[in-house]
């Protein structure tokens, strides 16, 4: 994969790291960042070597928005939010699908589309100075990037319709709180906390890891009894993996079993 500007990727034996850096613009997105942005996350949600997939940024950013320096503020604009919004999607979509732990690292402030991606995370480990903030009303907007798909199912309708039309800046503690994250860490040991996670995860079961987030995302529509087939149809496929083989034999042995992933 080539390396395309704005966005950096980092291994860790089987953790893929994206790194977001336009710092000169707070980490946020112009057409062509959005979109490399985009295809690098689908490339590495489809790949078989990929345990782990962390999501974060550089420079006391997570990501915030669409970079607006370049918009008139006229009808001409909805061509350029589309631009951003369409790839902008596409990654929440492959972030929300991908068949791995997702881990979003949320280092410091996030705003506007960054929020979907922030959110997006299976874990979401923010930074004790990160702020959160929808933001979009502010410039006469409603909103990309899932936000309103995501935090309705997270935090609640009561609580969501409050974090967008009051739309005031939170704090990574209330965050937590709310639902919004997973865990606080102080700045300065964020960094190590974020790697081992995703090693804790890459070293987890991963296809039962994937079953398990398709059941989650299946259990927003599914009657109980539906969901009941679901589960019932999924466990019984896991049977056969190695991963179960080798959990079976550590939970009998009473030995931490090694998971390959397969």
């Amino acid at each position: 994969m080539s390396a395309p500007k704005h966005i950096r990727t980092e291994w860790d034996d089987d953790v893929a790291r994206v790194v977001m850096e336009r710092t000169d613009r707070h980490n946020a997105m112009d057409e062509r960042m959005a979109n490399a942005l985009a295809e690098r996350v689908s490339d590495l949600a489809a790949d078989d070597s990929v345990r782990c997939l962390v999501l974060t940024g550089t420079g006391g950013l997570f990501n915030t928005g669409a970079d607006l320096s370049t918009f008139e503020g006229d009808e001409t604009d909805a061509d350029r939010l589309e631009a951003i919004a369409e790839p902008l999607h596409e990654t929440v979509s492959s972030l929300v699908n991908a068949p791995v732990p997702v881990v979003t690292g949320v280092n410091g402030v996030v705003a506007g589309g960054g929020l979907g991606l922030a959110l997006a995370g299976d874990i979401v480990l923010t930074s004790s100075d990160a702020r959160f903030e929808y933001a979009y009303p502010k410039i006469g907007l409603s909103g990309d990037g899932g936000a309103t798909w995501l935090l309705p199912r997270l935090v609640g309708r009561r609580t969501a319709q409050r974090i967008v039309f009051l739309d005031e800046p939170i704090s990574a503690d209330e965050a937590v709180d709310l639902g919004m994250a997973t865990e606080v860490v102080d700045a300065e040991t964020f960094d190590g906390r974020l790697e081992g996670i995703a090693a804790s995860l890459a070293s987890g079961p991963t296809k039962a890891y994937g079953e398990i987030k398709r059941l989650f995302r299946a259990s927003s529509t599914n009657s109980l009894n539906e969901h009941l087939d679901l589960e019932q149809e999924r466990i019984t496929s896991l049977a056969g993996t190695d991963d179960y083989a080798a959990g079976l034999r550590g939970f009998l042995e009473k030995e931490p079993p090694t998971f390959e992933g397969e």
